[in-house]
């Protein structure tokens, strides 16, 4: 199956954009429930917070592409929505940190569980020997892409 496919899709651009439609579509329906309670920008928001940890409000602003002043407001909803807090930043008092409550690493994690049950259903109809070669080419694609393994995640404590 990998073979004629890959005669199909000669071009890797054109593969990796349909496997990342494909994944859209995986993302779509694992985030949709989440998105009754918060909004995309919101959930990125926790996503990051659940990645990184108790994270300055002007650098997450930054890393989501936000004005500030915007932004604020933001996290102002989430603060008020249970999903995140603010706390002063011990090693400098002018600072504001944000960070995830239960309730917000909760639905990040509900999410992701979501997600991989679905990403598992799709690999489960492929042959071993394709299932292999699916894994060393995304493992690949996301060195390349300077994306963190699901290993240094959890080696981080996160």
């Amino acid at each position: 199956m990998a073979d004629e496919l890959l005669t199909a899709l000669p071009d890797p651009a054109d593969a990796t954009l349909t496997a990342s439609r494909a994944l859209l579509g995986v993302v779509a329906r694992s985030v949709a429930s989440a998105l009754e309670v918060v909004t995309l920008p919101q959930f990125r928001v926790l996503v990051l917070l659940s990645v990184d940890g108790p994270t300055r409000v002007g650098s997450i602003a930054e890393r989501v592409g936000a004005v500030p002043s915007t932004f604020t407001r933001s996290v102002d909803r989430m603060v008020a929505g249970g999903w995140i807090t603010r706390t002063e930043n011990p090693a400098n008092r002018r600072e504001v940190l944000i960070e995830l409550t239960d309730d917000g690493r909760r639905l990040v994690e509900a999410v992701t569980q979501r997600r991989r049950r679905e990403i598992r259903e799709v690999l489960r109809l492929l042959s071993d020997e394709d299932r292999a070669a699916v894994a060393r080419a995304f493992t690949l694609f996301n060195a390349a892409a300077g994306e963190p393994t699901v290993e240094d995640l959890l080696t981080l404590g996160l």
